[in-house]
């Protein structure tokens, strides 16, 4: 079994640190308020994670990757949530903005830990990730359900490490992007790179 976890970690691990949308929400967040809201807005990515875990040990989350009306619906909930993420992002760096609000963030950008939730719970692909890799790592010495349950625990707890390290690193060079012009490209490239992730999960096939 030993054998099996160390397999399924490096395979986790590997997958984790993919560039995606989590990734692309936590870098806004970092860059903009700073490493407090960057770790929050992990914490609502972990609790999506964890919700999708429960889905799928509970068998509905195969129920969603299964049926092309639901996975579609979901598909372009979330698609259209990072867009809309994006294009909040490229309006509010549409000029330079007063360095205390850029120290504090948008009030517009509402809660952290809430986008956070909100971008994981709509990206179906975590169901198709489950339920379709997730029984090929699991250790065959243990019953289902167990080995499910340890293998999402294991994720959420590599993705948690993964970008709380990320954000942390992220948030320490910030003083690099103090310059308006500089804080105003960024801006307009985290949301363009949202806006681009929303279009690949709108377009994507299966």
């Amino acid at each position: 079994m030993l054998t099996h976890l160390m397999a399924a970690t490096g395979v986790l691990g590997l997958l984790t640190m993919v560039p995606g949308p989590d990734m692309a929400v936590v870098t806004r967040r970092a860059l903009v308020a700073g490493p407090r809201d960057a770790l929050r807005t992990v914490g609502g990515i972990v609790t999506g994670l964890l919700i999708w875990g429960a889905l799928t040990v509970a068998g509905l989350a195969a129920v969603l990757a299964a049926s092309p009306a639901a996975y579609l619906a979901v598909k372009l909930l979330g698609a259209g949530y990072l867009v809309f993420l994006g294009t909040q992002a490229l309006w509010q760096h549409r000029r330079a903005a007063p360095a205390a609000a850029a120290e504090n963030g948008s009030p517009a950008d509402g809660s952290p830990w809430r986008t956070g939730l909100v971008s994981n719970v709509l990206n179906p692909k975590i169901a198709v990730f489950y339920t379709g890799l997730l029984p090929t790592l699991a250790p065959p010495q243990l019953p289902t359900t167990w080995a499910m349950t340890l293998l999402v625990l294991l994720h959420t707890t590599l993705t948690s490490a993964w970008l709380s390290t990320f954000a942390l690193l992220l948030s320490k060079a910030r003083h690099v992007f103090e310059k308006p012009r500089t804080r105003r490209a960024l801006g307009r490239t985290t949301g363009t790179v949202l806006i681009g992730f929303g279009l690949a999960v709108a377009t994507a096939t299966g």
